[in-house]
């Protein structure tokens, strides 16, 4: 997963990007500021391997992963964008379009256009965003001696052998508009002031993420990491969640943020506590373990 995110640092050299960019890089969306507040702009690639074993989840990811970046940064979603390659019309193309389609109707966040190729020889798929938010949620904020709130959707499933907890497909989308504006009150009330959403790198690689863009470290009980009773630790700590974020904020802040998932009926405890050491350490079960030393080894190169 480290080998994974490094392609980040490559990009971004070889696009130049750290020298043009007005807002730094490292965010689940890129911001640009606009009248008061600040557009919102993220992209997620899915996986082809993913896309040919699960095309209609796939869809619905797809546009959900995209959603969570731009609630990660205390925004509200306006549009979304895609592209698809498939070889046909039939078969995986359509149940991507059907997996898509859903989500957005469920979401209530439209798909305006995009790009499409049926006469491709594999499969493929990217969608983008366009949010806009008014008070942001950065990775670059975290300051030591703040809290570390992690916040995660229980009422689901695991994805067959996937580390994927589904708590969408499922869900009332009454349910799913509800807990993305969850995001933009608590930037709204200064309730926090870092947020990330937990992804593919899993807990601890998410954290450690939030803590590279901060330059901070980060110490984690794992006894107090929320997770459904009959699912394994180890295997939870590599959680793909369809709601799941990680906050930093202020320790007299914990109590009302908590609070707040808590009466949207989503799981919610302070995990741990930042500091200056830029190590991501892990405590659990009596033990102590280095997850990740960032002043020796950069994650993302962000």
């Amino acid at each position: 997963m480290t080998a994974m995110k490094q392609d980040i640092a490559f990009a971004i050299d070889r696009l130049g990007i750290k020298d043009n960019q007005r807002i730094p890089v490292g965010d689940d969306a890129a911001a640009i500021p606009r009248d008061g507040g600040f557009d919102l702009l993220a992209c997620e690639g899915m996986d082809g391997q993913f896309v040919r074993a699960m095309p209609w989840f796939a869809g619905w990811s797809s546009v959900m992963v995209n959603l969570s970046d731009i609630a990660a940064m205390g925004g509200t979603p306006t549009a979304l964008v895609n592209a698809v390659w498939a070889s046909d019309r039939d078969g995986d193309a359509s149940e991507v379009f059907d997996g898509m389609r859903a989500a957005c109707d469920a979401f209530e966040v439209p798909m305006v256009g995009g790009h499409t190729n049926l006469q491709s020889t594999d499969t493929h798929l990217a969608v983008a965003v366009l949010g806009h938010a008014v008070t942001l949620l950065t990775s670059f904020d975290a300051m030591p001696e703040q809290a570390l709130v992690m916040a995660v959707d229980l009422h689901g499933r695991w994805h067959g052998n996937h580390p994927f907890w589904d708590a969408a497909t499922d869900a009332s989308p009454k349910r799913l508009r509800q807990n993305l504006r969850i995001l933009p009150r608590i930037a709204a009330e200064g309730l926090a002031v870092s947020a990330k959403d937990i992804s593919q790198a899993g807990i601890l690689g998410t954290a450690t993420m939030l803590c590279e863009t901060s330059r901070v470290g980060v110490s984690i009980d794992g006894d107090r990491i929320p997770r459904p009773l009959d699912v394994d630790f180890d295997r939870w700590l590599k959680v793909f969640p369809s709601f799941g974020f990680l906050l930093a904020t202020d320790p007299e802040s914990v109590g009302e943020l908590v609070e707040l998932f808590h009466s949207h009926d989503v799981a919610a405890s302070r995990i741990g506590t930042f500091d200056d050491s830029q190590q991501v350490t892990l405590h659990h079960g009596g033990t102590t373990s280095l997850f990740h030393d960032l002043t020796t080894d950069s994650f993302t190169g962000c």
